[in-house]
């Protein structure tokens, strides 16, 4: 029996859009460059702190012999958006279902199709794993790298989620490495506005949007300043990426952004209870951070809005029971407006602890600076 074609034909039936398989030997050819990442403070907390586990498939799963890689293609368009006073970005990755749960449903299913004609072990993950997901998908033919370092595929873009099962089955590896496509363009490069991409393959996860919307890390001023109305990842080096147009479409229904069409309200974010932010954003995938983190991006995104109605909400903020809220709302409020903002925030300090007093105190000075140097 042909096992291959046979998981080929059945992933394809469980309506799973790419599938690649490669070998469990150690990416140890990676080892130098994420040692070096490492020394240079560019991990991030969601990274396995042992690097031998993020190249080593056998540390995971010792009996690993084939690696079966699935990617879905989230690259949906919708138009229809919503008429929130104050609107806050959601990245393409957060629209709809939680991909983690639609992934792990198809790699469910594809296992037990496998199962019916053979036995077998076996360990999956999706975003959960140690391994560098992507060097498994690129080994297993899935797509190469473009210069945003994201996985782009021929068919379907860069736009994909993907799943990994390993496994002790033994199945011939002869996916193609494929072939990089983007030549001289440097698109995504200038779009980045954090210049988190330093250069073609050179990536700095800690300036990047997507990344920042997510840690619990404070973040430099600066920054904040780069993340505009964005509330839970980034999508723009690939939205300017050529690669992404003139695709195969993705005939997922469950990304579609039916209920918060790409956006989400503000105002409604800032006060919501935690009950209430489960019951309603708890299905997608930018839920797992909490309603806090979420809240905080909101702040930063009033404060980029700049407009001085909001400041009534930022206000209220202040009074926080959460010392980090009330730490971003007075940034949001002195980026709005310094000479409003430093009597107000000052007002709030006299019963703040030491070190979140010493931060505004930052704040203040960081914002007065700038002005002095704009003289």
């Amino acid at each position: 029996m042909d096992l291959k074609g046979y998981i080929i034909d059945k992933s394809k039936e469980l309506n799973i859009d790419i599938i690649g398989f490669t070998d469990c030997k150690p990416l140890d050819y990676l080892e130098d460059y994420l040692i070096a990442r490492k020394m240079e403070n560019r991990e991030t907390e969601f990274e396995v702190e042992d690097i031998r586990k993020r190249i080593d498939p056998k540390l995971t799963f010792p009996n690993c012999n084939t690696i079966i890689v699935i990617a879905i293609s989230y690259n949906n368009d919708y138009d229809d958006v919503p008429d929130y006073k104050i609107k806050g970005r959601l990245s393409k990755s957060t629209w709809g279902w939680d991909y983690h749960l639609v992934l792990k449903n198809k790699i469910e299913r594809l296992v037990e199709e496998i199962k019916k004609v053979k036995d077998f072990n076996y360990r999956y993950f999706v975003d959960t794993g140690p391994l560098i997901d992507r060097e498994l998908a690129r080994k297993a033919g899935i797509g190469y790298y473009g210069k945003n370092c994201s996985i782009i595929n021929d068919e379907y873009g860069s736009f994909i989620f993907i799943g990994y099962i390993l496994t002790d089955m033994d199945i011939s590896i002869d996916s193609p490495i494929l072939e990089n496509s983007c030549g001289e363009c440097e698109l995504c490069l200038k779009a980045c506005p954090t210049g988190a991409l330093e250069g073609p393959y050179l990536f700095n996860p800690k300036r990047c949007i997507s990344y920042l919307t997510q840690t619990k890390d404070r973040i430099p001023y600066e920054l904040r300043e780069k993340m505009g109305i964005s509330i839970y990842g980034c999508d723009i080096c690939q939205l300017v990426c050529p690669e992404n147009y003139g695709i195969k479409r993705p005939n997922h229904h469950e990304f579609l952004p039916n209920m918060t069409k790409g956006y989400i309200d503000l105002e409604e974010l800032l006060f919501i209870s935690n009950r209430e932010f489960k019951e309603k954003y708890g299905s997608m995938a930018g839920a797992w951070r909490g309603k806090n983190i979420l809240k905080r991006n909101a702040i930063i995104a009033l404060g980029n809005i700049k407009d001085r109605d909001n400041l009534k909400l930022l206000e209220t903020l202040l009074m926080d029971s959460s010392p980090m809220i009330r730490e971003y709302a007075a940034w949001s409020i002195l980026n709005t407006d310094l000479e409003y903002g430093r009597e107000l925030v000052k007002e709030h300090m006299e019963e703040e602890s030491p070190s979140l007093k010493r931060e505004i105190e930052n704040q203040i000075n960081y914002y007065l600076t700038r002005m002095d140097n704009n003289y």
